[in-house]
């Protein structure tokens, strides 16, 4: 089955497979059965913050942000990244899950905007996902700051890990990939 999706995976991504699918309207560049397996974890662990970092369209954020109004009370998305930018901001400020939505401009890895982020979650339940910069030492940086938010029980999730694996010829104009990926 893993010889078999790697095949897959390298056949879609010179085709910008992820960035065919959009989350209640805004591009969500995640594939679907990636956002079925964060839904899962959201409906059983039932997080109070899901914290992202990479917004880039903020298909995936508005799905955070739907997930936890699902789940009912002040639950919110907060989503971090290093450039948000205006027309993005401005359709997920428009948008009905608006209310559930906090984003903070700044790098992933700065630590001020890290605290700021701390700050904002203060002892609630948390989820972190990781989606921003793939390299392994963005990665790693953003894993000692923002893994203290998620208590036993709940997830902290890094995305495109699959890029190790990927034929290097389907990464491209990316810092990342084999032998420098999450």
């Amino acid at each position: 089955m893993r010889a078999a999706w790697k095949r897959a995976f390298d056949l879609i991504a010179p085709y910008r497979y992820a960035y065919n699918w959009t989350w209640l309207g805004r591009p969500a560049i995640q594939f679907p059965q990636d956002l079925v397996a964060l839904q899962e974890i959201i409906w059983r662990t039932q997080p109070e913050v899901v914290v992202e970092t990479g917004i880039a369209h903020g298909g995936s954020l508005v799905f955070s942000a739907s997930m936890l109004a699902l789940l009912g009370g002040e639950r919110e998305a907060i989503g971090v990244d290093i450039d948000i930018r205006p027309h993005n901001r401005a359709e997920i400020e428009r948008h009905p899950l608006a209310s559930r939505i906090v984003m903070f401009e700044g790098s992933s890895v700065d630590g001020h905007v890290a605290a700021r982020v701390r700050a904002r979650v203060a002892g609630r339940t948390a989820m972190v996902v990781l989606d921003s910069n793939h390299t392994a030492d963005h990665v790693a940086r953003e894993l000692a700051l923002y893994a203290p938010l998620v208590r036993r029980g709940f997830f902290l999730v890094v995305m495109d890990t699959a890029v190790e694996h990927a034929d290097p010829a389907s990464i491209f104009g990316r810092p990342w990939g084999r032998a420098n990926s999450p």
